[in-house]
């Protein structure tokens, strides 16, 4: 058995698995990024029936994206260990108990146990650590990076179908009948998690160990820049997620356009992923990073500097839209590409709580300028500057595989 196959007793034709298993793991992300799209939609109505500024729901939110990223690594080396599949659901299981948890959600820390503990901790098992590594275990080398970019892209339709649909049973049916419909709705991926069992197959020809793997990993500059530079993607995915609704409605827009603004981001950005990933299997990932950052700092740019209206804001939208989700396919494809497959769902876990630490502070230091402020001007501004600063990092970074550590028994 091949380290980039995964085992399963279905008596299948690997180009069938392939198939299955690009599919279902395209849908599980499409309805875990889908939902954790509509957070921002649930700021403004339970906020205003539960009495809570802003800044409350920013630190749910932060906090979900810090254990998010923290459980990725721990998530990561269950599925390396025991297998994607209890991992998945397990994940499954706990976000669709973190958003039941918020229908009854009373009180400032069990809004921060249910939409920040929970919802990340199911969000860790069930998102691009997880998954990606399965699927790029699934299908041959040369279409590992196109099929993960249509994983993510998986995400971004998600964001397109799902937000517009939270928007419409927020207004039908009230922000908890909403959490009803997506707590179901999340929990629907269950099935799908038969296509994606199996663990990674130990190699004959090594002993690497998963710690000498992550040690050597965290001690190489390449990892170290992609870290930091995932975070700062970490910082403009998550506050323009959580904040862009309330901030066009402080520009005298409706929530409506703030809906529509989150779903035209997610629909370029199938776009965007596919044609990272299939960019990724043929020119440096490096440079296709560096340019995305890049790129994104000229869309904020765009937003900062024109009189906010609909056309301006989906503008901004479809642009920052085509380099949203495009890093995932790129930075999980060097990872593999130069830290190999066998551990790769930790390894991902790893590099994703970096984007998870910039997601924290992005979204807390939307809700914290704001309240001091009164606009959100400050964080646009350093995230700008941040997109330049990710691309700059991105550029030294080695894509040379490396090879396996010696093991420290036989050292």
């Amino acid at each position: 058995m091949s380290t980039h196959q995964v085992r399963s007793p279905a008596a299948e034709t690997p180009e069938s698995l392939s198939v299955k298993v690009v599919l279902a793991g395209t849908l599980v992300v499409l309805l875990a990024m889908g939902t954790r799209a509509t957070f921002g939609l649930f700021m403004q109505p339970m906020g205003m029936d539960r009495g809570w500024d802003r800044d409350v729901f920013s630190m749910a939110f932060a906090i979900q994206n810090l254990v998010w990223g923290v459980f990725s690594i721990l998530m990561g080396m269950m599925a390396d260990r025991f297998g994607s599949g209890r991992t998945i659901v397990l994940g499954l299981l706990l976000y669709a108990a973190g958003l039941l948890g918020m229908l009854f959600a009373d009180s400032e820390p069990s809004l921060y146990l249910t939409a920040g503990v929970l919802v990340g901790m199911g969000q860790a098992g069930v998102t691009f650590p997880v998954i990606l590594p399965v699927i790029a275990r699934a299908v041959p080398a040369a279409a590992r990076s196109t099929a993960m970019g249509i994983a993510s892209a998986g995400g971004s339709l998600g964001q397109f179908l799902v937000v517009p649909a939270g928007q419409f049973a927020i207004d039908g049916m009230g922000w908890s009948g909403a959490l009803w419909a997506l707590s179901l709705f999340t929990a629907a991926g269950l099935p799908l998690v038969w296509f994606l069992r199996g663990r990674p197959a130990q190699a004959r020809d090594t002993q690497q160990s998963l710690g000498d793997s992550v040690r050597q990993a965290v001690r190489d500059r390449s990892f170290q820049l992609l870290f930091w530079s995932y975070a700062v993607c970490g910082f403009h995915t998550a506050f323009i997620t959580l904040h862009l609704p309330a901030y066009v409605m402080d520009g005298g827009l409706t929530p409506t356009h703030g809906a529509i603004a989150l779903a035209v981001i997610g629909l370029f950005n199938v776009i965007g992923s596919f044609m990272a990933g299939k960019l990724g299997g043929r020119h440096s990932k490096k440079q296709l990073l560096a340019w995305i950052y890049g790129l994104r700092a000229l869309g904020m740019l765009w937003l900062l500097e024109m009189p906010l209206s609909p056309w301006v804001l989906y503008v901004f939208a479809a642009w920052m839209g085509l380099f949203w989700l495009g890093t995932v396919p790129l930075t999980q494809g060097l990872i593999g590409q130069i830290y190999g497959l066998r551990y790769a769902a930790t390894l991902s876990g790893v590099a994703f709580l970096g984007h998870q630490i910039g997601s924290y502070v992005g979204v807390v230091m939307g809700g914290r300028v704001y309240a001091e402020t009164g606009s959100y001007d400050l964080v646009w501004w350093v995230g700008l500057a941040l997109a330049l600063v990710a691309a700059v990092l991105c550029l030294p970074i080695r894509e040379q595989p490396l090879a396996p550590p010696v093991p420290a028994r036989a050292a």
